[in-house]
């Protein structure tokens, strides 16, 4: 679990970030009515926003690591 977590770190942090993202938009953009079903409440706008940050972190992520390894090849 630790290893985990030390390798994802940057993929939570962008989750975070997705986090406080989908709630500052529900709360100042999100849908009053009632009918949109992912901005008329304020844990589906979260969730959501913490899935696409995640992903983006998780692609960041890899990236790095990929960059890392190039690194350690051409020395």
């Amino acid at each position: 679990m630790k290893n985990f977590l030390k390798e994802r770190k940057l993929a939570l942090l962008f989750a975070l970030l997705g986090a406080a993202g989908g709630f500052i938009y529900w709360r100042f953009i999100g849908c009053t009515s009632g009918t949109c079903p992912i901005q008329s409440v304020w844990y589906w706008s979260t969730l959501w926003g913490a899935a696409a940050g995640y992903l983006i972190g998780d692609f960041v992520t890899d990236i790095v690591i990929r960059q890392k390894k190039k690194k350690e090849e051409i020395k």
